[in-house]
């Protein structure tokens, strides 16, 4: 489906893969997100239509089921996005600067670099290779 969206009066071309998909793919002038709409049913366009519609806020992400109990905090790199882990980078009790790539996980078909945000302690890393992660999901936690 594709529609045309105005968001502070610029004009977006919006092409939406399946709607009933969790999440949903959508590409904003040719760039691919993923969308995690509010559960309440809304009314869409006829398939294949093309129409101006009002911009739509995306609820957030729904928290995800952990693999492990893991308090999220300060102490916790969390997954940017939902994918598989591709390869981990460092090992437990390694010190890593800022911006060290420490892990990549694929998404749509594209790898994304993992950096470290500080400097510190890896105290333990909670996937391993091949891992599918949801979002805000238990990556990597710091020492102290």
């Amino acid at each position: 489906m594709k529609i045309k969206v105005e968001i502070q009066e610029k004009i977006y071309e919006v092409t939406i893969q399946d709607i009933h998909a969790r999440p949903v793919i959508a590409e904003v002038d040719g760039v691919p997100y993923q969308v995690w709409p509010e559960e309440q049913a809304a009314t869409l366009p006829a398939q294949g239509a093309t129409q101006s519609a009002p911009a739509a806020v995306p609820a957030a992400a729904p928290a995800p089921a952990p693999r492990a109990a893991v308090a999220s905090g300060a102490n916790t790199l969390n997954a940017p996005l939902p994918g598989t882990i591709v390869a981990i980078n460092v090992r437990e009790g390694e010190s890593v600067e800022e911006g060290q790539e420490l892990l990549t996980l694929e998404a749509m078909k594209m790898k994304n670099e993992i950096r470290a945000d500080r400097a510190g302690v890896i105290a333990r890393i909670h996937v391993n290779e091949g891992d599918l992660v949801k979002h805000g999901e238990a990556l990597i936690s710091w020492q102290g």
